[in-house]
């Protein structure tokens, strides 16, 4: 494909757009502005030199350049799209101490790998906005708190004014925005903050955009 000199503006941001589209996950730069991050200029200028020659008025778009677009849209490193865990808590009822974190043991999916059953946390693998949603079947008295790093976004309880310390099961969704690399647990506030088991308290995130 030629792309004469009356054109070469226009195929240099042309070219660029959809180098930006094609790496999903990195932001596009924008004319007149600085805001082309160091990672995707240099993808850029790699598939610049390949594609045409500074140097001459006609552009050449060869089949190399275009399998070194495609190499880079696919590369490994980019961030996985499709981020969600759901998990429960199955073989045994916990019973809590003051800021102990709520480790549930189930995982039932967990796409994107941020949801650690050892700890209890999910580690935001891509920035954006999540979905949380946490419930429990407990005990009168309990307090739960939805934490992203060392702020509370959300709070559970049960009340202990409840006679005859039936099981009450409690519900809070919340909508957050994340950077990469947050933390988001759920920590137990009270003194032996009992949740019972069986599949009937969990743990659920995703990526919503």
């Amino acid at each position: 494909m030629l792309v004469h000199g009356l054109f070469y503006e226009e195929f240099q941001k042309m070219l660029l757009i959809l180098l930006c589209l094609s790496l999903s996950g990195l932001p596009c730069p924008t004319y007149g502005g600085n805001t082309l991050q160091a990672n995707v200029r240099t993808k850029v200028d790699l598939l610049k030199s390949l594609i045409y020659d500074n140097t001459k008025a006609t552009v050449t778009l060869d089949s190399s350049a275009l399998k070194q677009l495609i190499h880079i849209s696919s590369d490994s490193s980019s961030p996985p799209h499709r981020v969600s865990f759901s998990v429960n808590l199955e073989s045994k009822s916990l019973t809590l101490g003051v800021g102990q974190i709520v480790k549930f043991d189930a995982v039932l999916t967990n796409d994107g790998n941020g949801y650690d059953d050892r700890t209890g946390v999910f580690t935001c693998p891509v920035a954006g906005t999540y979905m949380f949603v946490v419930d429990a079947l407990s005990y009168p008295g309990l307090w739960l708190f939805l934490k992203v790093n060392k702020k509370t976004v959300a709070k559970l309880h049960v009340s202990a004014n409840y006679k005859d310390k039936p099981l009450v099961q409690i519900s809070r969704t919340v909508i957050v925005t994340l950077k990469f690399g947050d933390h988001v647990k759920v920590e137990n506030q009270g003194n032996n903050g009992f949740i019972n088991h069986g599949l009937y308290s969990g743990f659920t995130g995703f990526l919503l955009y």
